[in-house]
């Protein structure tokens, strides 16, 4: 039987304090415990996501359980959205077991029911956690940011003509390659012209053109630069982290569940119309994993100041018509929040700074100029040493 929800006059609706934050911790790490013991991964994911959303730290090396009526007796003064939100994070640490347990997927599913809430990513978990990847794949569409695509609702993505499905590609639309093409044009400084900047260095195709993302995947690219964060697959996990908690519409969550799932379990082998997997990202460096989390503070943070908006769907703005502002003008209408010093010190960095660009993308960027007759230009962006001599 579901906790029921709250009355309007009984509801709780600020921050958790340190008590509530420990007992929805302790919860969240009895669901996704297989055998009862997280892994180091889960033990990382809980403590800074935890910590970056509450502002309290709560340490996982030993926790008295808590089960799922408990947990949802914990929530019982909070709203579906914040339950909807504690299941998101019970999940997502859940996603980064491989194999994944039937227990914990049990488990989570506990939760939904005794929360009265749902999430579809639940299905997809139980699949990953009977080895049917293919089916896996096709529920995330059904489940996630895409479910309600229809091609009339896309015409910021500006193509000739309407994309069939969400992540299409686009690669013989000359007037939308002219349009890109046309930010090169732009006074330095300028979100657009730093967009153009971003894809010579790394030799990314305009979208239009043969070899180019989804126009809908190109949208993520201006949020590296509007979120300050390289173009690393750990980069990745950051924008999709920032992109997925910026919007208010809980299907977002499919965004960050997706790039867990092909950069760190690789439990999907493809994503988005172009990705490809490219496992063990938050599991090789413990500092991805606070960057991610930052990331997931960022975007909450964030709301539309010129239309007064709480949530921002950065896949679904018209970019261009911003494209002539400033990258800083552009935080500033998004409320884009500074970085925390831990995710700076976890090696959380920009698109021009070291290691903000892959060793395979400054190659890319070099063939692609060398084909161009043009010189090579990386507009200040750099590997790092350790990245080079990969």
């Amino acid at each position: 039987m579901p906790v029921p929800l709250p009355s309007d006059d009984a509801v709780l609706l600020g921050r958790p304090d340190e008590d509530e934050t420990r007992a929805l911790t302790r919860g969240m790490a009895t669901v996704v415990a297989a055998g009862g013991r997280l892994s180091p991964l889960q033990r990382a994911l809980l403590e800074r996501v935890v910590q970056s959303m509450t502002g309290h730290a709560v340490e996982l090396a030993e926790f008295m359980p808590l089960d799922t009526h408990g947990l949802a007796q914990v929530l019982a003064r909070r709203n579906a959205v914040f339950r909807a939100r504690i299941l998101q994070v019970t999940l997502l640490a859940a996603l980064v077991l491989r194999p994944l347990p039937e227990e914990v997927v049990d488990r989570t599913t506990e939760l939904a029911v005794e929360l009265g809430v749902d999430e579809g990513l639940i299905a997809v978990a139980r699949e990953f956690a009977e080895g049917a990847w293919g089916l896996a794949g096709v529920d995330f569409e059904r489940n996630g940011y895409t479910a309600e695509w229809h091609p009339s609702d896309a015409d910021f993505l500006h193509t000739s003509s309407q994309l069939q499905s969400a992540w299409d590609s686009s690669v013989d639309d000359p007037a939308l390659a002219a349009r890109w093409r046309a930010l090169e044009s732009l006074p330095e400084g300028t979100l657009g012209r730093r967009v153009t900047e971003m894809y010579r260095a790394r030799g990314f195709s305009y979208p239009g053109t043969p070899g180019s993302a989804p126009p809908l995947l190109a949208q993520h690219d201006w949020v590296h630069l509007v979120a300050d964060y390289g173009t690393t697959v750990e980069s990745e996990l950051e924008v999709f982290a920032f992109i997925a908690r910026a919007n208010d519409d809980l299907r977002a969550f499919s965004l960050l569940a997706m790039v867990v799932s092909l950069f760190e379990t690789g439990y999907l082998r493809t994503g988005a119309g172009l990705f490809e997997s490219d496992a063990g990202h938050l599991s090789s460096d413990s500092g991805v994993v606070v960057r991610m989390a930052d990331a997931m503070r960022r975007g909450a943070l964030c709301r539309d100041v010129v239309t007064g908006s709480e949530s921002v769907d950065f896949l679904g703005v018209d970019w261009f018509a911003v494209a002539a502002e400033s990258v800083e003008a552009v935080r500033e209408r998004f409320a884009v929040a500074v970085k925390s010093d831990d995710a700076v010190a976890a090696g959380s960095v920009g698109p021009w700074e070291a290691g903000g660009i892959s060793p395979f993308q400054v190659r890319a960027g070099l063939a692609a100029a060398e084909a161009a007759g043009t010189p090579y230009d990386a507009f200040g962006a750099s590997v790092r040493v350790t990245q080079a001599a990969r």
